[in-house]
């Protein structure tokens, strides 16, 4: 009985990951290029269906590219757990620094909106912190900046 195979189409909606981006998941040597049918069509073996999920469930997770590269790397070459608790606790930092630097701006925009009264006044708070015209812009400043 031969093995299981996928065109793109079916590989895409068997993993909720969208044609181009497999495409290009190829092009950049995460997803290795498929052979092809007689007829010059993609055929994916399971293994490749499942390192795709693999890569959509990383990406889902925030892993960047760099960090899937790496420990698709540790799978293939023979993956020890500590190197990848190392990432994943480098990944978990990051990700708990991007939610502290938004609660802090999810707090500035909060007092902004809740100093606007709405209606037809020229003058909003709200432009004002964007435009840096109030006491919160420095805040805001400091945050767009440590984001990056």
């Amino acid at each position: 009985m031969p093995a299981k195979r996928y065109g793109i189409g079916a590989l895409s909606r068997d993993t909720g990951c969208n044609i181009e981006t497999i495409r290009y998941y190829e092009r950049i040597g995460l997803l290795p290029e498929p052979p092809r049918s007689a007829g010059g069509h993609r055929s994916y073996a399971v293994e490749g269906a499942n390192r795709l999920s693999f890569i959509v469930r990383s990406r889902e997770l925030g892993f960047s590219v760099p960090d899937i590269r790496e420990l698709l790397t540790l799978v293939d070459s023979g993956i020890t757990c500590e190197e990848v608790k190392t990432i994943t606790l480098t990944h978990l930092d990051a990700i708990r620094a991007r939610i502290n630097d938004l609660r802090r701006l999810e707090t500035v925009l909060q007092s902004a909106a809740a100093d606007c009264e709405g209606g037809d006044a020229p003058e909003c708070p709200i432009i004002d912190v964007l435009f840096g015209h109030s006491e919160a812009a420095p805040q805001v400043k400091a945050q767009i900046e440590t984001q990056g």
